[in-house]
């Protein structure tokens, strides 16, 4: 059971990693290397076949909702509807840009 959970927070923490440093194409690269090194420690640690496949695919959950988390966290102030609400563009917003061009 111990290592079941070092697998998850080791997902986890790659996940956070990846969302705080680089855009989502990284996962990629990022799944399938947690899926092997998932598969490997639990074969090696005598874990079947079918007993296997749930974890990974937790471990992988895992690591993409900490990606999730990561990338909410670092763009949480360009994902608010207060510049909408009040009338006023936002930070990345203007307001009639299509009139202006005329």
């Amino acid at each position: 059971m111990t290592i079941v959970l070092l697998l998850l927070v080791a997902s986890g923490i790659a996940g956070l990693a990846t969302g705080l440093f680089f855009r989502v194409w990284a996962l990629l690269l990022v799944s399938p290397a947690t899926a092997i090194v998932a598969a490997t420690v639990l074969q090696s640690s005598e874990f079947g076949f079918w007993a296997g496949i749930p974890i990974v695919t937790a471990c992988l959950m895992m690591g993409q909702f900490a990606y999730l988390a990561a990338t909410f966290h670092l763009y949480r102030g360009e994902l608010s509807m207060h510049g909408e609400t009040d009338g006023e563009p936002g930070a990345q917003s203007h307001n009639h840009i299509g009139g202006q061009n005329e």
